[in-house]
């Protein structure tokens, strides 16, 4: 694209840069006259959607030579590097390939199953065993790995069915008395235990079904437009809202960790899509779902000659049918087949075309026009946007439209009012897409920093649980709720379905806001300003916005130097206007029973403790010099406690590298404890950066075995935190999570009341669904009942 990019003359890039929502059109019909003269135009577009010229194309070769190096790793018991190649083998091999009289995709599952059932993950492997019989119903061998694995897992009814189709599907005769021995055996211990798997449904993410009871409308403020409110009094932890996405995209960081479809991490018997071998998912359900497409067929149109019960038919059938999607739902279909322009272009172009494409199969289901993109209701903030900005809004539209155009043909014009929609559309997905994220969970890592520590001693844990983004979509009712600083409400995502639930008391009326990203408690005031206004294009006037908060005066704030003072020292202008001082001195008056108001009462107390100056003064504008006490108005050097701050910074990356690395030396830990000593003395006592040190040593002395340490600062961290937060946020949560695996391993008996806080914050945000989102949750509570009772 830079190459594009550089071409532009800059008469065209002038024309871009300067327009405005009603000149798109024109400016859009400029620079695409300009590409079609441009043979390096017409280049990028032959590479981005030839398959001749394809990166994501199948091929058979390849697969080949993967499945000979599985044999391979196979034969000398390397069960995981097999595992891998026969992975590999079945992401490039094409579906219509046989080799030796037997279709390459189903050998290659049923060789995968075949690792799996050795290393003793004979769930997974009973999947592949499914899905080579997907393919090739009459497959015997898959029956009889089916059967014999079955009957490992005391599921002895199934296996007697599997053997009995592989026997009857069996032509060599020594091979039927075999299977005909084994399954006599089956039958007696059948009798004895009678197990039972459900293999139709490989994941299940109803345990937990919920229902909303509350009713939401849409109202417009005037200072933040369309937002949701209630028309009823809604308690803490009421689930509010469930809605499945418009479209839905992988972040191109996750596409070999997370199913493509679910956005659910990936197990080991991944299923590739079968055109393509960009998209992996977690199974064949996810599979068709996203790419549309039937697969399975009956045994018995494939052996009419066979006889067997209806029972047994209908059990065939339900083995040998992986369900079906109609083109209308799919998603992924039309990137499909080896085109390149899925794995080069930016995610939010790639969602872009998802929802292109939807509206072209509404509009061609509804019989309308072929202007598509103006029915999404979303706003958008193309006005505000640098030239830089324009000028790849331009570009990209005209790439994605092409690319578009190459699948859809006739339905999709590349003229430049469509394109102007286009354009918009990659506005208001900039402005209204939402994150599907996950939890970092006991069971792996997700990113640099280790979700689980073990000490050399194998006997202590400690878990670090963080949100991971995995995905990116549009949810078109879910973008109506507005921002705060301090939301009253919590979005969370099981599979790709948002559910939004309350945090706390929420008066009928009052407005329901989540976060968009930047809380009170994780950046300070002016950063979360400037973040809103680059990003969403809107000054946040939120309730912790327009009031002085505790966390904003000693998020990142030094300590005074008079010795016995609590004041807050800030290395830039702390510029107030006094309504927002009213506001905190108003919450101060106000008597009320309300323990939401007695918390803030409390919280006032600490501001008047770290900033009483700010209080003193009488102008309309409270403003204060860098360096100065907010407490006693004392003067601190501010450079030189930065030059303190630096030095630390850099302890807290090199020991955060030796968690990674699990190369914790006693050297570390000395030096960042003298680091730690240092912070204490130059920073103010709720500063971040001290609770971020206390964590990673917590980690530190959990991985060297010194769990009393760990827990001590593990809680040294989560003091800081609580005041940043307050008491009942998430964040604490995740820190008690954390706390209580320590304690676990410590045998300590106060383990029962953190599990049980844990689980009181989780239930606020989670509701029924916390165990689903942090499965590690019953686990420590089921282990801290355990150690009570011993």
């Amino acid at each position: 694209m830079e190459e594009l990019k550089s071409a532009i003359p800059p008469s065209l890039k002038r024309l871009i840069s300067e327009s405005t929502l009603s000149t798109i059109p024109s400016s859009c019909s400029s620079l695409l006259q300009f590409f079609l003269q441009l043979p390096q135009f017409h280049q990028i577009v032959g590479d981005l959607v030839d398959r001749d010229r394809a990166l994501c194309g199948k091929n058979k070769d390849a697969a080949l030579e993967s499945k000979h190096n599985g044999n391979d790793c196979f034969a000398k018991a390397d069960y995981a590097n097999a595992l891998r190649f026969y992975s590999k083998a079945l992401r490039d091999a094409p579906s219509d390939v046989d080799v030796m009289g037997r279709n390459l995709v189903s050998t290659l599952y049923l060789n995968r199953a075949t690792v799996l059932h050795r290393v003793g993950l004979l769930v997974e492997c009973l999947r592949d065993c499914g899905r080579a019989l997907v393919i090739s119903p009459h497959y015997t061998k898959a029956w009889y790995r089916r059967g014999k694995v079955n009957a490992s897992l005391g599921n002895y009814e199934n296996a007697v069915r599997d053997l009995t189709v592989a026997m009857n599907v069996e032509s060599a005769l020594v091979e039927k008395r075999k299977i005909e021995s084994e399954l006599k055996q089956y039958m007696d211990r059948k009798n004895e235990r009678n197990g039972l798997l459900d293999c139709a449904s490989e994941k299940n993410f109803n345990s937990a079904a919920e229902a909303t009871h509350t009713k939401l409308e849409c109202v417009s403020t005037p200072t933040k437009g369309r937002g949701m409110v209630s028309v009823a009094d809604i308690p803490p932890s009421s689930l509010l809202h469930i809605e499945e996405p418009f479209a839905a995209v992988i972040l191109k960081h996750c596409r070999d960790t997370h199913c493509h479809f679910c956005f659910n991490k990936l197990p080991v018997d991944t299923v590739p899509c079968s055109s393509c071998t960009i998209p992996l998912y977690c199974s064949h359900q996810c599979q068709a779902q996203a790419s549309g497409q039937k697969a399975g067929s009956a045994l018995k149109s494939r052996h009419n000659h066979i006889s067997l019960s209806d029972d047994l038919e209908k059990y065939i059938a339900d083995i040998t049918s992986s369900g079906f999607c109609t083109e209308q739902n799919s998603e992924h279909s039309h990137e499909c087949g080896g085109v390149n322009w899925p794995v080069v272009l930016p995610s939010e172009i790639i969602l872009a075309g998802r929802i292109l494409m939807k509206l072209v199969k509404q509009t061609r289901h509804s019989g309308g026009s072929s202007c598509v993109v103006k029915n999404m209701d979303l706003c958008h903030n193309y006005g505000d946007h640098p030239s830089d900005v324009k000028l790849y809004l331009h570009i990209h539209s005209i790439i994605l439209l092409y690319c578009l155009q190459h699948y859809c043909s006739a339905e999709l014009q590349v003229d430049g009012a469509t394109l102007s929609q286009c354009i918009i559309l990659l506005c208001q997905i900039k402005v209204n897409s939402i994150a599907i994220v996950r939890l970092n969970s006991l069971d792996g890592k997700e990113s640099m920093v280790p979700s689980t520590i073990l000490s050399p001693a194998g006997n202590s844990l400690t878990s670090t649980v963080e949100q991971v983004k995995v995905g990116q979509a549009i949810y078109s009712a879910g973008s109506l709720f507005n921002h705060s600083c301090q939301p009253n409400i919590h979005a969370y995502f099981i599979s790709r379905t948002l559910y939004v639930r309350s945090t706390e008391y929420v008066a009928a009326g009052y407005p329901l806001e989540l976060s968009y990203g930047p809380q009170v408690g994780q950046w300070d005031h002016k950063d979360r300003q400037r973040l809103l206004k680059n990003q969403y294009s809107f000054s946040c006037q939120c309730s912790s916005c327009s009031r002085i908060n505790l966390p904003d005066l000693v998020l990142n704030a030094f300590r005074c130097t008079k010795p016995n003072c609590f004041g807050a020292v800030l290395d830039g202008h702390l510029l107030y206007e006094k309504q927002m001082v009213s506001q905190c001195l108003d919450i101060h008056t106000t008597c009320s029973s309300n323990p939401h108001m007695q918390i803030r009462k409390l919280e006032y107390e600490e501001i008047k403790r770290v900033a009483q100056c700010v209080f003193e003064q009488t102008d309309s504008v409270h403003q204060f010099e860098p360096g100065v006490c907010l407490t006693c108005g004392s003067h601190v050097n501010p450079e030189t406690s930065a030059e303190t701050l630096n030095e630390a910074t850099q302890n807290s990356k090199r020991l955060k590298d030796a968690i990674v690395f699990n190369q914790v030396s006693a050297d570390t830990l000395s030096y960042s404890l003298r680091c730690l000593d240092l912070l204490r003395s130059k920073l103010h006592a709720y500063n971040k950066k001290i609770a971020e040190l206390e964590d990673n040593l917590a980690q530190a002395f959990c991985l060297v075995g010194e769990l009393q340490h760990a827990k001590s600062h593990c809680k040294a961290s989560m003091q800081i935190l609580e005041k940043l937060y307050g008491h009942n946020h998430i964040v604490i949560g995740n820190e008690l999570v954390k706390l209580a695996s320590i304690q676990l391993s410590l045998g300590d008996s106060a383990t029962i009341d953190t599990t049980k806080q844990v689980d009181a914050i989780f239930s606020q945000y989670y509701g029924a669904h916390a165990n689903i989102i942090l499965p590690q949750l019953e686990y420590l509570k089921r282990e801290a009942i355990k150690l009570t009772s011993q």
